[in-house]
């Protein structure tokens, strides 16, 4: 539940839609909430169930971002010890093929037959009937796109993901995928120290939210203030959101506080 002080001062960096939710623009990445290295869980659980509800409760951060590759899946059952059973307001967005067979292995995985298993498993793990907001993690290039998307069309008509989103792709996969099925939502990492994303203005053509992640560089831009930084990023158009990640408390309320001074001074 969202206190009534987060209520009066509106959503941090302001609102946009996001498949079918109106959400705050400043968002929770929640990478970081696993133990070292991503790999298993947080060396403190309890202080992570904390910041999740604090970003929420206290903050009014109505946009929780995870993926069943953190941990792996150990965060999206932090999501749920903290945050369950989830308020109207609130979207989590979640994100299939990708799996870890180990600490610092990524590999992209699109088979339809484990992008369906791993939609139940997250369900399951979050404790829901319906994930929000589901991203393809990676494209896989030993997979047809359309069977990839394909397959998360289906589970949207089947009622188990409400929109579906792409995640670190580049326009002529945006593309080929919206060709498929309608693409609710573009994550891809964005920040001031890196080029300009030529997905940032063919989403804002085609009416696609675009997600910024790692807008702070995993932290290496946090010298140049995060007021700065964010503002940057939401001015960029207001179809841009920002999923900063972090695991304190204290680094959570400067985001926030960040978020909000960019917004008065957009």
């Amino acid at each position: 539940m969202i206190s009534e002080d987060a209520t009066r001062h509106g959503p941090p960096g302001g609102s946009l839609g996001l498949a079918g939710r109106t959400v705050s623009r400043l968002g929770l990445g929640t990478m970081g909430l696993t133990g070292p290295g991503n790999w298993g869980a947080p060396p403190n659980p309890a202080e992570a169930v904390r910041l999740l509800r604090t970003a929420v409760g206290e903050h009014g951060v109505t946009h929780i971002d995870t993926a069943d590759a953190y941990g792996p899946h150990t965060v999206e059952e932090l999501i749920r010890r903290a945050l369950h059973p989830y308020g109207h307001e609130l979207l989590v967005a979640t994100k299939v093929g990708l799996v870890r067979p180990g600490p610092g292995v990524y590999e992209p995985l699109g088979r339809p037959a484990y992008l369906r298993h791993a939609v139940e498993a997250s369900l399951r793990r979050l404790g829901c009937e319906r994930l929000s907001l589901c991203y393809l993690h990676r494209v896989d290039g030993t997979v047809p796109l359309p069977d990839q998307l394909g397959t998360l069309a289906d589970l949207r008509d089947e009622g188990k993901i409400a929109g579906i989103g792409l995640s670190r792709v580049t326009v002529d996969e945006i593309d080929r995928a919206h060709a498929v099925a309608p693409i609710a939502a573009v994550q891809n990492p964005m920040n001031p120290a890196q080029g300009h994303d030529p997905a940032l203005d063919h989403c804002r053509s085609l009416g696609i939210p675009y997600v910024a992640y790692r807008p702070l560089g995993k932290g290496r831009l946090v010298g140049r203030g995060p007021t700065s930084v964010l503002g940057r990023l939401l001015n960029l158009g207001p179809h841009v959101a920002v999923i900063p990640g972090t695991t304190r408390v204290d680094h959570l309320r400067q985001l926030v506080d960040a978020a909000r001074v960019a917004e008065n001074h957009a």
